[in-house]
């Protein structure tokens, strides 16, 4: 789906080397209480036995109780020992549960480590973590708390605890590893366009984002290290984009400072809007600069606005469009079909509820999302049209945006047939997210791509990116024109109700396999200001996405 923007700059660390006991303390109904040197029980029993010579049927069917019991206190019994070995051998993954084990007590720096389980619900036990961290003489205390979960091993059916990272740290992502040492980049101070410093505290959901700016400009920006335990990042996670993330400060370092186009006012807004809506992002930008003004998200451990990669639905009509007014497929005002259906490269294509628009022109088709005008088209286009324009006019899919922070910078692959159709509708291989949209909403205005920035390219010198072309100025005047009908009188009307004349709209809902209601997307422009936001699993974007962006565009005027 299109490679993203990696971070230059990696920390380097000095692991710590461990040594303590660490005690178990188990509670709650069906687990029983461990005593610290149990040892395992029924498991060490079960594994004599095996190792005897007896053979016994494999175990199928549901999980008892007591076997949910067994095998969490074999592993939490062997880890607590801290036996490393002997726990893993509790897992359905041997190998990588003892790496992650071993370097917890050999690179992690934890001492006096005290587990209470919990009540077990089914085959799942959750667990408190307490300990004390420790570096060369500095010590801070670690709470969290974990789960684990028993499963029936492939081989013999015995009941094991289902290795993922997540059980020893909730943030470990497969492959990742904590470590106690000295911070590899310096602290960051985060100032916005103002000059007042943006916390988490202040700012959910900049948490990402100050991950980022640390990797980004923790070495150039004038601060020192100090020491932390760490999540440091394995190679999926760094595929995904995730920045290594502090667990615990041991000792602060010296914050170097970063200023960014963030508006506080806007931030705080966005921040507001995002948290009343389950599973919602939203970027805001200023068209003629490209300067990023806020971007927020329920969920403030991803950074789905920045990063998500999902099929932006109706709101790819916006390039779709341009490119059918440059190839003289389509005019505003002239008649364009909307037939109930279309079939295309074997695919059957449907408007929503099988609407149809008869003699309607390509105006009244944008306004209310007739797919069908759209993959219509679709034999009369070749299948690399639509990624070239995307990438020559839109600056989209190119991964070559230098944000400041981590970022996707949208794909729109070339496809064939059916797959290609879809495309036009943001549906198929096309991928994107709020800010990728934003920049869309704002090429339209400005009427030229300006790649999207969240520190200015002045604080490090760095080139950003340009689009080859502008659109015809015919192309452009129309899809300003439909953009605004859409905004005034189409499925955009309801949102951006009283914020005209000079503004422009695109809702957009896309389909998700597996998933019951699609995912709802909204982006418009008013004035210099151009937003869009998505609400997965929310259902139409005028909807859900919609009185997001509005507020945020009525708010930053």
């Amino acid at each position: 789906m299109g490679k993203r923007r990696r971070v230059d700059e990696r920390r380097k660390t000095t692991p710590a080397v461990v040594g303590g006991v660490i005690a178990v303390v188990v509670a709650g109904a069906g687990i029983g209480v461990y005593t610290l040197y149990g040892g395992g029980g029924a498991a060490a029993d079960d594994r004599a036995r095996t190792s005897a010579g007896y053979s016994e049927a494999k175990k199928t069917g549901p999980l008892s109780a007591a076997e949910v019991q067994t095998a969490t206190k074999a592993f939490l019994t062997a880890w607590q020992q801290g036996k490393p070995a002997e726990a893993a051998a509790a897992t359905n993954d041997t190998a990588a549960a003892t790496t992650l084990l071993t370097g917890c007590t050999k690179d992690a720096g934890l001492k006096d480590v005290t587990l209470t389980a919990g009540t077990a619900t089914g085959a799942k036990v959750p667990f408190s973590v307490k300990a004390t961290v420790s570096y060369k003489g500095l010590t801070k205390p670690l709470a969290y708390d974990s789960t684990l979960t028993v499963v029936r091993g492939t081989t013999d059916g015995e009941p094991v605890v289902d290795w993922h990272a997540s059980v020893v740290h909730p943030e470990l992502k497969d492959g990742d590893t904590i470590v106690t040492g000295e911070a590899g980049a310096p602290p960051v101070k985060a100032l916005d366009r103002d000059g007042g410093e943006m916390t988490t505290a202040q700012y959910p959901s900049l948490g990402p984002v100050l991950d980022g700016l640390r990797e980004k400009y923790g070495t150039t920006s004038g601060g020192s290290a100090g020491v932390e335990l760490r999540v440091v990042r394995g190679k999926e996670s760094k595929k995904a984009e995730l920045s290594d993330k502090t667990l615990v400060e041991l000792s602060k370092g010296t914050p170097g400072t970063v200023r960014t186009t963030l508006s506080p006012s806007l931030q705080a807004a966005a921040e507001k809007e995002v948290a009343k809506t389950a599973r919602a992002s939203v970027v805001v930008m200023r068209p003629s600069t490209g300067e990023i003004l806020a971007v927020a998200n329920t969920n403030h451990n991803f950074n789905t606005a920045f990063q998500g990669s999902l099929a932006p639905g109706s709101t790819m009509k916006i390039i779709t469009s341009s490119l059918l007014f440059e190839k003289n497929l389509a005019s505003a005002n002239k008649p364009h079909p909307c037939p109930k259906t279309f079939t295309y490269g074997g695919w059957k294509f449907q408007n929503d509820k099988k609407f149809e628009i008869k003699g309607g022109t390509f105006k009244a088709s944008f306004a209310r999302s007739c797919n069908t005008a759209f993959i219509s088209q679709a034999g009369k286009l070749k299948d690399s049209d639509l990624t070239q324009q995307a990438q020559q006019v839109f600056g989209l899919g190119r991964d070559n945006w230098a944000i400041g922070v981590p970022s996707f910078d949208g794909a729109v692959p070339v496809q064939t047939a059916a797959p290609m159709g879809a495309s036009l509708i943001g549906q198929g291989g096309v991928r994107m997210n709020p800010l990728n949209m934003a920049s869309v909403a704002s090429t339209v205005k400005a009427g030229v791509f300006h790649q999207p920035y969240l520190v200015s390219p002045s604080v490090d010198h760095r080139t950003l990116a340009t689009a080859s072309r502008t659109m015809s100025a015919s192309a452009l005047s129309q899809l300003r024109e439909v953009m605004q009908y859409t905004a005034a009188y189409g499925t955009a009307a309801e949102a951006m109700a009283g914020l005209g004349p000079d503004y422009g709209a695109k809702t957009g809902s896309a389909e998700v396999d597996n998933q019951e209601k699609a995912n709802g997307w909204f982006t418009a422009y008013r004035g210099d200001l151009a937003a869009a936001g998505v609400v997965q699993a929310g259902g139409h974007g005028g909807d859900t996405a919609g009185p997001i962006v509005a507020s945020l565009l009525k708010a930053g005027s």
